[in-house]
Protein backbone atom coordinates (compact mmCIF):
# COMPACT_ATOMS: atom_id res chain seq x y z
CA UNK A 1 0.00 0.00 0.00
CA UNK A 2 0.89 3.38 -0.76
CA UNK A 3 1.52 6.59 1.35
CA UNK A 4 -1.61 8.09 -1.13
CA UNK A 5 -1.59 9.95 -4.65
CA UNK A 6 -0.75 13.14 -2.87
CA UNK A 7 2.65 11.41 -1.09
CA UNK A 8 5.49 14.06 -1.68
CA UNK A 9 3.37 17.33 -1.19
CA UNK A 10 3.60 19.60 1.81
CA UNK A 11 0.65 21.52 2.47
CA UNK A 12 0.56 24.90 5.73
CA UNK A 13 -2.75 25.26 7.03
CA UNK A 14 -3.96 27.99 8.74
CA UNK A 15 -6.10 26.60 11.32
CA UNK A 16 -9.61 27.68 11.46
CA UNK A 17 -13.28 26.70 11.03
CA UNK A 18 -15.66 25.57 8.14
CA UNK A 19 -14.36 24.52 4.58
CA UNK A 20 -10.62 24.94 4.94
CA UNK A 21 -9.89 22.35 7.52
CA UNK A 22 -11.94 20.05 5.78
CA UNK A 23 -9.64 20.94 2.58
CA UNK A 24 -6.58 19.92 4.50
CA UNK A 25 -8.55 16.88 5.63
CA UNK A 26 -9.26 15.35 2.23
CA UNK A 27 -5.88 16.63 1.03
CA UNK A 28 -3.97 14.87 4.15
CA UNK A 29 -6.06 11.56 3.66
CA UNK A 30 -4.68 11.82 0.26
CA UNK A 31 -1.03 11.26 1.16
CA UNK A 32 -0.40 14.78 1.50
CA UNK A 33 1.74 16.11 4.75
CA UNK A 34 -0.33 18.86 6.08
CA UNK A 35 1.17 20.86 8.68
CA UNK A 36 -1.19 22.87 10.94
CA UNK A 37 -0.82 25.78 12.75
CA UNK A 38 -2.58 26.85 15.05
CA UNK A 39 -2.43 29.69 18.13
CA UNK A 40 -1.82 27.20 21.33
CA UNK A 41 -0.78 23.97 22.27
CA UNK A 42 -4.09 21.68 23.70
CA UNK A 43 -4.79 18.07 24.30
CA UNK A 44 -5.65 16.25 21.53
CA UNK A 45 -9.18 15.34 20.41
CA UNK A 46 -9.87 12.07 19.16
CA UNK A 47 -13.12 13.77 17.81
CA UNK A 48 -11.71 16.27 15.31
CA UNK A 49 -12.14 14.54 12.56
CA UNK A 50 -10.82 17.18 10.26
CA UNK A 51 -7.71 17.50 11.50
CA UNK A 52 -7.15 13.34 10.89
CA UNK A 53 -3.63 12.96 9.67
CA UNK A 54 -2.14 16.33 10.35
CA UNK A 55 0.82 17.52 12.07
CA UNK A 56 0.22 20.29 14.25
CA UNK A 57 2.39 23.38 15.46
CA UNK A 58 1.55 25.90 17.56
CA UNK A 59 3.37 29.84 17.21
CA UNK A 60 2.72 33.17 18.58
CA UNK A 61 1.57 34.89 15.40
CA UNK A 62 1.55 38.28 17.59
CA UNK A 63 5.37 37.51 17.84
CA UNK A 64 7.98 38.71 14.91
CA UNK A 65 9.85 35.42 15.71
CA UNK A 66 6.47 33.42 15.26
CA UNK A 67 6.03 35.15 11.85
CA UNK A 68 9.62 34.58 11.11
CA UNK A 69 9.22 30.65 11.61
CA UNK A 70 5.65 30.54 10.22
CA UNK A 71 7.18 32.09 6.88
CA UNK A 72 10.33 29.70 6.70
CA UNK A 73 7.39 26.54 7.20
CA UNK A 74 5.80 28.11 4.54
CA UNK A 75 8.92 28.87 2.44
CA UNK A 76 9.13 24.74 2.39
CA UNK A 77 5.49 24.36 1.35
CA UNK A 78 3.91 23.63 -1.93
CA UNK A 79 0.34 24.96 -0.59
CA UNK A 80 -0.73 27.27 2.25
CA UNK A 81 -4.58 27.03 3.09
CA UNK A 82 -6.43 29.92 4.89
CA UNK A 83 -9.69 30.37 5.73
CA UNK A 84 -10.00 33.99 7.27
CA UNK A 85 -11.60 37.15 6.82
CA UNK A 86 -9.85 39.06 3.81
CA UNK A 87 -6.97 41.49 5.09
CA UNK A 88 -6.63 39.32 8.15
CA UNK A 89 -3.27 37.57 6.69
CA UNK A 90 -1.79 40.45 5.55
CA UNK A 91 -1.93 42.51 8.51
CA UNK A 92 -0.25 39.53 10.66
CA UNK A 93 2.68 39.74 8.09
CA UNK A 94 1.39 36.31 5.83
CA UNK A 95 -0.14 37.62 3.09
CA UNK A 96 0.16 36.65 -0.64
CA UNK A 97 2.94 39.07 -1.14
CA UNK A 98 4.66 38.02 2.04
CA UNK A 99 4.49 34.24 1.48
CA UNK A 100 5.39 34.55 -2.62
CA UNK A 101 8.07 35.96 -1.88
CA UNK A 102 9.32 33.84 0.51
CA UNK A 103 8.19 30.55 -1.89
CA UNK A 104 7.71 31.83 -5.37
CA UNK A 105 6.23 28.52 -6.03
CA UNK A 106 3.86 28.57 -3.31
CA UNK A 107 0.10 27.91 -4.30
CA UNK A 108 -1.58 30.05 -1.99
CA UNK A 109 -5.30 29.01 -1.58
CA UNK A 110 -7.96 31.59 0.39
CA UNK A 111 -11.30 30.16 1.19
CA UNK A 112 -14.09 32.90 2.30
CA UNK A 113 -17.29 32.70 2.18
CA UNK A 114 -18.07 36.27 -0.21
CA UNK A 115 -14.78 36.75 -1.81
CA UNK A 116 -11.72 38.73 -1.61
CA UNK A 117 -13.38 41.71 -3.21
CA UNK A 118 -16.79 43.19 -3.23
CA UNK A 119 -19.23 44.82 -1.57
CA UNK A 120 -19.77 42.17 1.29
CA UNK A 121 -16.12 40.76 1.69
CA UNK A 122 -15.71 42.32 5.25
CA UNK A 123 -19.50 41.11 6.14
CA UNK A 124 -19.25 37.96 8.30
CA UNK A 125 -21.43 35.23 7.34
CA UNK A 126 -22.28 31.00 7.58
CA UNK A 127 -23.54 28.95 4.50
CA UNK A 128 -27.39 29.72 4.76
CA UNK A 129 -26.67 33.60 3.89
CA UNK A 130 -24.15 32.25 1.06
CA UNK A 131 -26.94 30.03 -0.16
CA UNK A 132 -29.58 33.07 0.47
CA UNK A 133 -28.16 35.28 -2.33
CA UNK A 134 -27.13 32.70 -4.87
CA UNK A 135 -30.85 31.88 -5.53
CA UNK A 136 -29.68 28.19 -4.03
CA UNK A 137 -31.43 28.40 -0.82
CA UNK A 138 -34.67 29.82 -1.92
CA UNK A 139 -35.18 26.30 -4.07
CA UNK A 140 -34.75 24.13 -1.11
CA UNK A 141 -38.04 23.29 1.07
CA UNK A 142 -41.93 23.24 1.34
CA UNK A 143 -43.60 25.12 -0.86
CA UNK A 144 -45.21 26.78 1.86
CA UNK A 145 -43.12 27.57 4.41
CA UNK A 146 -39.86 29.17 4.97
CA UNK A 147 -36.77 27.72 2.90
CA UNK A 148 -35.07 25.47 4.68
CA UNK A 149 -30.87 25.03 5.09
CA UNK A 150 -29.13 21.99 3.81
CA UNK A 151 -27.00 21.38 6.89
CA UNK A 152 -23.67 23.62 5.63
CA UNK A 153 -23.43 21.29 2.87
CA UNK A 154 -24.53 23.21 -0.04
CA UNK A 155 -21.99 26.71 0.44
CA UNK A 156 -19.31 25.27 3.11
CA UNK A 157 -18.53 21.88 1.97
CA UNK A 158 -19.87 21.64 -1.72
CA UNK A 159 -18.99 25.89 -2.68
CA UNK A 160 -16.56 25.89 -0.81
CA UNK A 161 -13.68 23.19 0.11
CA UNK A 162 -14.55 21.24 -3.43
CA UNK A 163 -13.58 24.42 -5.02
CA UNK A 164 -10.45 25.29 -3.26
CA UNK A 165 -9.39 21.63 -4.09
CA UNK A 166 -9.55 22.15 -7.75
CA UNK A 167 -8.27 25.70 -7.82
CA UNK A 168 -5.29 24.46 -5.72
CA UNK A 169 -4.63 21.51 -7.79
CA UNK A 170 -5.18 23.14 -10.94
CA UNK A 171 -2.74 25.24 -9.96
CA UNK A 172 -0.50 22.66 -9.06
CA UNK A 173 -0.79 21.21 -11.97
CA UNK A 174 -0.27 24.79 -14.12
CA UNK A 175 2.92 24.96 -12.13
CA UNK A 176 4.48 22.15 -13.33
CA UNK A 177 4.25 24.31 -17.07
CA UNK A 178 5.37 27.92 -14.97
CA UNK A 179 7.21 27.28 -12.21
CA UNK A 180 5.42 29.70 -10.41
CA UNK A 181 2.80 29.43 -7.64
CA UNK A 182 -0.10 31.25 -7.61
CA UNK A 183 -3.34 32.84 -5.24
CA UNK A 184 -6.75 31.15 -5.33
CA UNK A 185 -9.67 33.12 -4.28
CA UNK A 186 -12.20 30.68 -3.19
CA UNK A 187 -15.30 31.46 -2.63
CA UNK A 188 -18.50 29.97 -1.51
CA UNK A 189 -20.41 32.70 -3.47
CA UNK A 190 -18.67 31.30 -6.37
CA UNK A 191 -18.82 27.89 -5.87
CA UNK A 192 -22.16 27.49 -4.64
CA UNK A 193 -24.33 28.35 -7.85
CA UNK A 194 -21.41 27.01 -10.33
CA UNK A 195 -22.92 23.68 -9.17
CA UNK A 196 -26.03 24.16 -10.24
CA UNK A 197 -25.62 24.92 -14.30
CA UNK A 198 -28.23 21.71 -15.00
CA UNK A 199 -30.89 23.65 -12.93
CA UNK A 200 -30.13 27.20 -14.85
CA UNK A 201 -30.19 25.62 -17.76
CA UNK A 202 -33.77 24.58 -16.89
CA UNK A 203 -34.45 28.03 -15.78
CA UNK A 204 -33.68 29.23 -19.54
CA UNK A 205 -35.30 26.26 -21.42
CA UNK A 206 -38.63 27.57 -19.16
CA UNK A 207 -39.04 23.72 -17.52
CA UNK A 208 -38.03 25.24 -13.82
CA UNK A 209 -40.14 27.57 -12.35
CA UNK A 210 -39.64 29.98 -9.23
CA UNK A 211 -42.04 28.36 -7.03
CA UNK A 212 -40.59 25.45 -4.41
CA UNK A 213 -41.89 21.98 -4.42
CA UNK A 214 -42.76 22.44 -7.89
CA UNK A 215 -40.21 21.08 -9.98
CA UNK A 216 -38.86 17.78 -10.80
CA UNK A 217 -36.02 17.39 -8.35
CA UNK A 218 -37.22 19.72 -5.63
CA UNK A 219 -39.73 17.03 -3.84
CA UNK A 220 -42.91 18.91 -6.28
CA UNK A 221 -42.78 15.68 -8.71
CA UNK A 222 -44.42 12.71 -6.81
CA UNK A 223 -41.43 10.06 -7.83
CA UNK A 224 -39.23 12.50 -6.37
CA UNK A 225 -39.31 12.86 -2.54
CA UNK A 226 -39.47 10.65 0.62
CA UNK A 227 -42.61 8.93 1.68
CA UNK A 228 -43.28 8.01 5.55
CA UNK A 229 -43.77 4.54 5.92
CA UNK A 230 -46.07 2.21 8.37
CA UNK A 231 -43.28 2.58 11.25
CA UNK A 232 -42.72 6.34 11.03
CA UNK A 233 -39.35 5.72 9.26
CA UNK A 234 -39.23 7.19 5.82
CA UNK A 235 -37.96 5.42 2.50
CA UNK A 236 -36.24 7.91 -0.28
CA UNK A 237 -38.24 7.70 -4.00
CA UNK A 238 -36.47 8.65 -7.08
CA UNK A 239 -37.46 7.28 -10.90
CA UNK A 240 -36.80 9.62 -12.63
CA UNK A 241 -36.56 8.11 -16.26
CA UNK A 242 -39.50 6.30 -17.56
CA UNK A 243 -38.29 2.66 -17.41
CA UNK A 244 -37.29 3.07 -13.60
CA UNK A 245 -40.72 4.57 -12.81
CA UNK A 246 -42.46 1.93 -14.47
CA UNK A 247 -40.65 -0.33 -11.84
CA UNK A 248 -42.20 1.93 -8.98
CA UNK A 249 -45.86 1.67 -10.13
CA UNK A 250 -45.36 -2.12 -10.88
CA UNK A 251 -43.63 -2.67 -7.69
CA UNK A 252 -45.73 -0.45 -5.28
CA UNK A 253 -48.96 -1.30 -6.62
CA UNK A 254 -49.98 2.15 -8.35
CA UNK A 255 -52.06 2.81 -11.67
CA UNK A 256 -51.06 1.95 -14.41
CA UNK A 257 -52.11 4.57 -16.37
CA UNK A 258 -49.40 6.71 -14.31
CA UNK A 259 -46.92 5.30 -16.51
CA UNK A 260 -47.96 7.42 -19.56
CA UNK A 261 -49.04 10.93 -17.27
CA UNK A 262 -45.34 10.73 -14.99
CA UNK A 263 -44.74 14.05 -16.14
CA UNK A 264 -48.36 15.52 -16.59
CA UNK A 265 -47.47 18.46 -13.43
CA UNK A 266 -51.59 18.95 -12.81
CA UNK A 267 -51.15 15.49 -11.70
CA UNK A 268 -48.59 15.85 -9.00
CA UNK A 269 -50.07 17.35 -6.38
CA UNK A 270 -52.82 15.01 -5.86
CA UNK A 271 -50.65 11.94 -6.65
CA UNK A 272 -48.37 13.27 -3.69
CA UNK A 273 -51.23 11.97 -1.50
CA UNK A 274 -52.34 8.92 -2.66
CA UNK A 275 -48.50 7.48 -2.88
CA UNK A 276 -48.32 9.01 0.44
CA UNK A 277 -51.24 6.16 1.36
CA UNK A 278 -49.19 3.64 -0.73
CA UNK A 279 -46.09 4.22 1.40
CA UNK A 280 -47.60 4.25 4.98
CA UNK A 281 -49.12 0.55 4.15
CA UNK A 282 -45.47 -1.14 4.71
CA UNK A 283 -42.81 -0.77 6.82
CA UNK A 284 -39.23 0.76 5.94
CA UNK A 285 -37.86 -2.69 6.20
CA UNK A 286 -40.62 -4.26 4.26
CA UNK A 287 -40.25 -1.70 1.47
CA UNK A 288 -36.43 -2.25 1.34
CA UNK A 289 -37.16 -5.47 0.91
CA UNK A 290 -39.68 -5.14 -1.85
CA UNK A 291 -37.68 -2.89 -4.06
CA UNK A 292 -33.99 -4.55 -3.53
CA UNK A 293 -32.18 -5.08 -6.36
CA UNK A 294 -34.72 -3.37 -8.80
CA UNK A 295 -34.02 -0.26 -10.51
CA UNK A 296 -37.38 1.51 -9.57
CA UNK A 297 -34.27 4.26 -7.39
CA UNK A 298 -36.21 3.45 -4.29
CA UNK A 299 -33.75 3.25 -0.86
CA UNK A 300 -34.29 3.30 2.70
CA UNK A 301 -33.58 7.14 4.80
CA UNK A 302 -31.25 5.71 7.09
CA UNK A 303 -30.18 7.93 10.96
CA UNK A 304 -26.49 8.41 11.31
CA UNK A 305 -26.13 5.71 13.36
CA UNK A 306 -28.17 3.20 11.02
CA UNK A 307 -25.89 4.08 7.67
CA UNK A 308 -22.98 2.60 8.77
CA UNK A 309 -24.60 -0.82 9.32
CA UNK A 310 -26.22 -1.09 5.67
CA UNK A 311 -24.92 -3.92 3.77
CA UNK A 312 -23.28 -1.78 1.13
CA UNK A 313 -21.97 0.67 3.02
CA UNK A 314 -20.17 -2.26 5.27
CA UNK A 315 -18.92 -4.11 2.04
CA UNK A 316 -17.56 -0.94 0.38
CA UNK A 317 -16.10 0.06 3.42
CA UNK A 318 -17.47 3.66 3.42
CA UNK A 319 -16.67 4.07 7.45
CA UNK A 320 -14.66 3.17 9.43
CA UNK A 321 -13.71 3.75 13.64
CA UNK A 322 -10.91 4.94 15.04
CA UNK A 323 -10.42 5.32 18.95
CA UNK A 324 -14.44 4.58 18.95
CA UNK A 325 -14.99 6.98 16.29
CA UNK A 326 -17.17 6.16 13.70
CA UNK A 327 -15.86 8.09 10.46
CA UNK A 328 -15.82 8.03 6.99
CA UNK A 329 -12.78 6.68 4.86
CA UNK A 330 -10.63 8.78 2.15
CA UNK A 331 -12.39 9.03 -1.43
CA UNK A 332 -11.96 8.72 -4.30
CA UNK A 333 -10.41 5.81 -4.72
CA UNK A 334 -7.83 4.81 -6.43
CA UNK A 335 -6.56 2.14 -8.24
CA UNK A 336 -2.55 2.21 -7.51
CA UNK A 337 -1.92 4.92 -5.19
CA UNK A 338 -4.30 4.39 -2.36
CA UNK A 339 -4.15 5.45 0.44
CA UNK A 340 -3.21 3.74 3.83
CA UNK A 341 -5.28 3.63 6.89
CA UNK A 342 -6.93 7.23 8.20
CA UNK A 343 -4.24 8.87 11.02
CA UNK A 344 -5.83 10.53 14.41
CA UNK A 345 -6.13 14.19 14.59
CA UNK A 346 -2.63 15.46 16.34
CA UNK A 347 -3.18 17.69 19.78
CA UNK A 348 -2.68 21.10 19.17
CA UNK A 349 1.38 22.12 19.13
CA UNK A 350 2.24 18.87 19.30
CA UNK A 351 4.79 18.50 16.78
CA UNK A 352 5.97 22.09 16.92
CA UNK A 353 9.44 21.42 18.05
CA UNK A 354 9.64 18.70 15.54
CA UNK A 355 8.79 20.43 12.69
CA UNK A 356 11.13 23.55 13.87
CA UNK A 357 13.93 20.89 13.87
CA UNK A 358 12.96 20.02 10.51
CA UNK A 359 13.17 23.55 9.01
CA UNK A 360 16.83 23.84 11.03
CA UNK A 361 16.19 25.18 14.06
CA UNK A 362 18.60 23.95 16.70
CA UNK A 363 17.64 22.63 20.13
CA UNK A 364 19.14 25.77 21.92
CA UNK A 365 17.06 27.94 19.14
CA UNK A 366 13.52 26.00 20.18
CA UNK A 367 14.26 26.45 23.86
CA UNK A 368 15.10 29.86 23.68
CA UNK A 369 11.64 30.63 21.64
CA UNK A 370 9.41 28.33 24.29
CA UNK A 371 11.07 30.40 26.77
CA UNK A 372 10.27 33.88 25.31
CA UNK A 373 6.61 32.61 24.36
CA UNK A 374 7.06 32.72 20.87
CA UNK A 375 6.20 28.86 21.00
CA UNK A 376 2.57 28.32 22.50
Amino acid sequence: MTNGPLDGLRVVEMAGIGPAPLAGQFLSDLGAEVILITRKSGKANKADINNRGKRSVALNLKDPKGIEAALKLIGSADVLIEGFRPGVMERMGLGPDDCLHANPRLVYGRMTGWGQTGPMSQMAGHDINYLGITGVLHAIGKRDLPPIPPLNIGADYAGGTMFLLLGILSALFERQHSGRGQVIDAAMVDGAPALLALIHSMIAMGTWGEQRESNWLDGGAPFYRSYECADGKYMSVGPLEPQFFAQLVDLAGLPADHKITQNDETEWPQRHDLYAQVFRTKTRDEWTALFDGTDACVAPVLTWSEAPQHPHMKARGVFTEVDGVTQVTPAPRFSRSAPGPVGKPPAPGSDTETVLAELGYDADTIAGLRDSGTLT
